[in-house]
């Protein structure tokens, strides 16, 4: 009974194939005279991936981090184009609130990321603190003016000596660290302006070049900007005189491409991303 069963299983697969097989050669045989049949074309094996474009908005210290990630990121999701645009917190803070396209936002302060949240412009349950940086005091190279730490500046701001420092302006995130750490001293912002002391830059980049350049005897800059201008650094001020530098990230609420936002960053904090940003100088947090 086994056996018969077996040999009707045989008989059965060779009609199925004998079946198939006719069916193509009887559609040839339908085809006219003198005329090729038509050949289907095969399907193909794996439809691909959509192109995708991503705006990215960033802090300006993070252009160099940022362009090497994408680029690890592009090898990985050829179908993403990214397009970035670095500038101060403030500045890209302002093109979001007026309309500008962009699907993700990581500033270097909380400030500008709590506005947009408050205008509702910030894909909920997407905000998160990306990484910490460092506010630090840069000299140019061979530090002319000898400037030793934080301490000796507030000497020499307090005595008016001279000297000239570089900061960024009441807009920008380092700027407003500046700020604070000249309450915690107790100096006066405008004073100190008036008496010629202080020179502005519109991002942290403006304030890295014053200083790499020389033209100025210090700079209040981040610490991986003083690393990739391989300005030497002094001195690195705590978070009681500033505060921690964390630098949120967010999709938009308005982006059309949030799946791949997400994922991007998500690409950010993998373990290539995070090898990235360390060998600079950030701590990552996500």
């Amino acid at each position: 009974m086994k056996k018969f069963i077996a040999i009707l299983a045989i008989l059965v697969a060779l009609c199925l194939a004998a079946a198939g097989c006719a069916a193509p050669a009887a559609e040839e045989a339908a085809a006219p005279a003198g005329e090729e049949p038509p050949v289907e074309e095969a399907a193909p094996a794996e439809e691909a991936a959509e192109q995708v474009e991503l705006i990215v908005f960033a802090a300006a210290s993070l252009q160099e981090t940022l362009t090497q990630i994408g680029e690890l990121y592009q090898a990985v999701a050829p179908n993403v184009t990214l397009i970035f645009s670095f500038d101060s917190s403030g500045t890209l803070k302002t093109q979001i609130q007026e309309g500008a396209v962009c699907d993700v936002f990581s500033s270097a302060g909380q400030k500008q990321m709590d506005q947009l949240e408050e205008d509702g412009l910030v894909l909920a349950g997407s905000r998160f603190d990306l990484l910490e940086n460092k506010v630090v005091l840069a000299v140019p190279q061979g530090n002319p003016a000898n400037i030793r730490s934080y301490d000796d500046l507030r000497e020499r701001l307090e005595a008016a000596e001279g000297v000239l420092l570089a900061m960024g302006s009441s807009d920008v995130p380092v700027g407003q660290y500046t700020q604070k750490i000249f309450a915690c001293w107790g100096l006066d912002e405008a004073a100190l302006a008036a008496s010629g002391c202080l020179t502005y830059g519109g991002n942290v980049k403006e304030v890295t070049t014053q200083v790499s350049e020389g033209t100025v005897d210090c700079g209040v800059i981040y610490a991986t900007d003083a690393f990739s201008a391989g300005l030497t650094v002094v001195d690195t001020a705590t978070a009681e005189m500033c505060g921690r530098v964390i630098y949120p990230a967010a999709v938009l609420s308005a982006s059309e491409a949030w799946e791949a936002a997400g994922d991007f960053l998500n690409h950010v904090i993998s373990d290539r991303g995070r090898a990235v940003l360390e060998s600079v100088g950030f701590t990552p947090l996500g």
